[in-house]
């Protein structure tokens, strides 16, 4: 009996072991049904579940600055590119040189590997076209549009402090001003006007435009084109003075425990099946192995700036708060 007992529990303990192995733990700032249709499809390809939390860029930033010394998750999935070379320079990150790495331009990556690039989505207006044609507003198509007396109190976007697509918008709007900050923040000002309240996702103003709650939302392109394919009532525009992009990125986490899944998990999101998934979320993907999902809009029409992460990077505290005293301070929990 005691032999039986003794079998039983040393069973128990290995199977109790391979569980849990076969987990990986995961933040991402990935659109929460991408992320569901992402992490699902590696489980049943794997069998390692993926345990994940989404969070706003700023947010995970915040967040493993706070578990930096006890980590929660090993790999973090989604986030502009700046929030991950932000990562990279506080010691959040470790380097990890991913055989399928090659199929992204070196543009789009770390040289020293520590994150790579998995799509691209430019900064986008949209607008409810059933509240223009109440209201009688006008179809913005450049930026200063967005001032316009008609659009006081109409206009929602994300706070730079806890979205990175908000402080995209920020070098975005600095950039067209020719990199003069002074004379771009005298637009924030004027633009603060038209905003009606900061949320705390990027995605969140293309949902309130969607929805009705709001004439206008800022944001990236692919989550209105997907609101705008689900039925919205909503027309897409990018501005014609200029508009800047995230570069959609992923990285592994400085941890102590074992990464192995964290990296299967990293392969996988750059192999074809993902790659496809993602592709088909309406972005534009990097990777060469992608299926590209026809959107409608072209990147040899727009009027892109020119962006540096590195340099949006290393100015980011010190412009968020400029941003914070001069024209909001980040919304509350």
């Amino acid at each position: 009996m005691k032999k039986f007992l003794i079998a039983i529990f040393f069973t128990l303990t290995l199977v109790y072991s391979a569980s849990a192995d076969e987990i990986v733990h995961a933040y991402t700032t990935l659109g929460h049904s991408l992320a569901k249709a992402l992490f699902d499809e590696f489980e049943a390809d794997t069998g390692i579940k993926v345990l994940w939390e989404r969070l706003s860029g700023g947010e995970a930033i915040s967040r493993l600055e706070e578990e930096r010394e006890n980590p929660r998750a090993e790999i973090w999935v989604g986030g502009v590119g700046t929030q991950h070379l932000e990562a990279k320079n506080r010691g959040l990150t470790v380097p990890y040189k991913s055989d399928l790495i090659k199929n992204i331009p070196m543009h789009y990556r770390d040289k020293d590997f520590y994150w790579t690039g998995l799509y691209i989505g430019p900064l986008s207006f949209c607008i409810n076209l059933d509240l223009a044609r109440k209201h009688n507003l006008s179809i913005p198509r450049k930026w200063i549009d967005l001032i316009k007396p008609e659009l006081v109190n109409r206009i929602r976007v994300a706070h730079p402090e806890t979205s990175g697509t908000a402080y995209n918008m920020i070098t975005t709007i600095i950039r067209i001003c020719n990199g003069d900050e002074d004379f771009a923040f005298e637009y924030f000002k004027e633009l603060k006007k038209s905003i009606d309240i900061f949320t705390r996702s990027g995605v969140a103003p293309a949902f309130a435009c969607a929805n009705g709650e709001v004439a206008v939302g800022i944001g990236y392109l692919h989550d209105q084109i997907k609101l705008q394919r689900e039925g919205a009532h909503i027309d897409i525009i990018i501005p014609e003075d200029g508009t800047g992009f995230e570069t959609a990125s992923m990285s592994i986490l400085k941890n102590n425990v074992d990464q192995t899944n964290a990296k299967k998990l990293y392969d996988w999101i750059l192999g074809r099946k993902a790659t496809d998934i993602i592709s088909r979320w309406y972005v534009i993907p990097l990777s060469r192995l992608a299926t590209a999902t026809s959107t409608g809009f072209s990147l040899s029409n727009m009027n892109l700036v020119n962006q540096d992460d590195k340099w949006d990077a290393d100015n980011k505290e010190r412009l968020i708060e400029r941003w914070n005293k001069e024209i909001a301070p980040a919304p509350e929990n």
